[in-house]
């Protein structure tokens, strides 16, 4: 990949397509970051365009994707698009020759999503995929755990994603919720997983199951189970990881404690084969940085445009998580009532 040669020496233009809930965050790391500049905004809605013009002095606001993509200045765009417009958007933007970061899940398909990553390819731009909680710091500081074997080997990871929360008519709770645990699950396990199950119903709206249990399988021995709901009394965000030597639990409800390590698990009687014994140490909390996600992200973004390399979350990573995710539904199809 080689670096970016449009816009300024110092400065990337990059653009902003879909400027509904997501996209004016995006919009507003864009426009304060470092080594960039927000120079497009698109939306096809006048009056949202009208409402956040002032907040993005200095920005073009259009409702032409065409019309940004002729910008030969133009380094990169950012979508915030609805999903089923992921991965056709994403193919035009690379295919104009502009790197291309696109909100989760990268496609509502595998052939979609790989349509994404071979226009990426052939077009030799990078395409980098929303994974957000990837370049959470909280998250980060649990992978360099499990990667140092801190926590000796990985049996089980758990998730819990709930909250009464918005209903949608598009995506259900899975594809909604999920792509953010099953991305944490596949950086922390290195791996695909080799079976895959899962329940849901669909309490609320017909066809669009609003609560889903996951379970996956990986070859190494690891398992993983997903809860997934936004029809719970409880806002919980919470990841647990089980190791041989030691436990660890991300909390991004915690406003200090992010992250704790438990040292507890079993260890073998010295004096007798096969037995054991429980052990419970200390709970310690490392400091995590207190950094928003979102702008580490946005940053990523930029420094790879910049240096040619490859995202942390790239199209093959979103292509991943796509698999693992229309496995996961073809499940619940399976297993409807």
């Amino acid at each position: 990949m080689t670096p970016a040669t449009g816009g300024s020496e110092s400065q990337l233009a990059l653009a902003v397509v879909g400027l509904g809930y997501w996209g004016p965050n995006l919009a507003r790391n864009v426009h304060s970051a470092a080594g960039a500049r927000l120079a497009w905004c698109c939306d096809a809605d006048a009056g949202v365009r009208a409402r956040l013009e002032p907040t993005f002095a200095g920005a073009r606001f259009t409702d032409s994707l065409d019309e940004l993509l002729a910008d030969e200045d133009l380094d990169g765009v950012l979508l915030a698009t609805p999903v089923n417009t992921h991965a056709e958007l994403a193919v035009r933007v690379l295919e104009a020759g502009k790197h291309c970061f696109v909100e989760k899940p990268l496609a509502q398909s595998v052939a979609e999503a790989q349509r994404a990553v071979d226009a990426a390819s052939k077009n030799g731009r990078i395409l980098m995929v929303g994974h957000l909680l990837q370049y959470h710091p909280g998250v980060r500081k649990l992978a360099e755990l499990v990667e140092s074997g801190e926590l000796g080997a990985v049996h089980y990871i758990y998730t819990n994603r709930l909250n009464l929360g918005q209903l949608r008519a598009d995506e259900n709770a899975l594809w909604s919720l999920g792509a953010h645990d099953v991305s944490v699950i596949l950086d922390l396990a290195g791996e695909e997983p080799s079976e895959l199950d899962a329940h849901g119903e669909c309490y609320m709206r017909p066809g669009i199951e609003d609560v889903v249990f996951a379970y996956l399988r990986f070859p190494s021995g690891i398992t993983a189970h997903l809860h997934l709901s936004w029809l719970d009394p409880h806002k919980e965000r919470r990841l647990t990881v089980v190791g041989s030597r030691r436990m660890a639990t991300f909390d991004d409800m915690e406003l200090e404690r992010k992250l704790t390590i438990y040292d507890k698990g079993f260890d073998e009687k010295a004096d007798s084969w096969g037995e054991y014994i429980t052990r419970s140490g200390d709970v310690t909390s490392p400091r995590i940085a207190n950094a928003e996600p979102l702008r580490l992200e946005c940053e990523h973004f930029i420094h790879c445009i910049q240096s040619g390399e490859t995202p942390r979350s790239d199209g093959q990573s979103g292509l991943r998580v796509v698999r693992v995710l229309e496995g996961l539904q073809a499940a619940l199809d399976r297993t409807r009532r």
